[in-house]
């Protein structure tokens, strides 16, 4: 009997620390996982912050392109309300075709190519564009990391009833591959 309940005992103290090992495992992905997605946020906002700056420069030499203009706007703001990596997403798409109908403005304007702000304007675009891009692939890495511990056996049945769920993926849109058609 003496035996038997040593064995409970150890079995019991056994799940207990696989418990709360794959409790902190999976605090410190989810935690990765969420500090991934600040750092594409803050890339995100980063190019938001710098396109009004670039929309000004190129008011001054295009005040006739109003409609590309509006459509950077337009999209830079619904970014900035988009909530989630999906909406973040479908936002983040919008604004990349509304700055390549803009680019397509700035190539009828020779002087505003060379005026050195809108270089240097256009330099720290492409810098967080490429940020942005490292971040998602980072996010999505951590992404993929948490979510195969949440379904590998045995933190998989800790998981679920510590209501850690799988999280969403930051995905290109489907037109994304389509290079944008320009039409004035």
């Amino acid at each position: 009997m003496k035996k038997t309940a040593l064995i409970v005992i150890a079995l019991v103290a056994i799940m207990v620390i696989m418990g709360i090992s794959s409790y902190n495992g999976l605090v410190s992905l989810n935690e990765s996982v969420n500090g991934k997605w600040s750092q594409i946020e803050n890339q995100l906002q980063r190019r938001a912050d710098l396109i009004p700056n670039l929309v000004n420069t190129v008011k001054g030499y295009a005040a006739h392109e109003q409609q590309a203009i509006a459509a950077v706007a337009d999209a830079r703001a619904k970014l900035a309300g988009a909530q989630g990596p999906a909406a973040k997403a479908q936002a983040n798409a919008e604004l990349n075709s509304a700055l390549s109908r803009l680019l397509v403005v700035v190539e009828n304007y020779p002087n505003l190519k060379a005026d050195k702000n809108f270089r240097a304007l256009m330099d720290e675009l492409s810098g967080t564009e490429n940020r942005i891009a490292v971040a998602r692939k980072d996010y999505n890495d951590a992404v993929q990391a948490y979510n195969t511990k949440i379904r590998s056996f045995p933190t998989s049945i800790f998981a679920g009833m510590l209501g850690f769920g799988p999280k969403e993926y930051f995905k290109a849109e489907e037109g994304a591959k389509q290079v944008p058609k320009v039409q004035f």
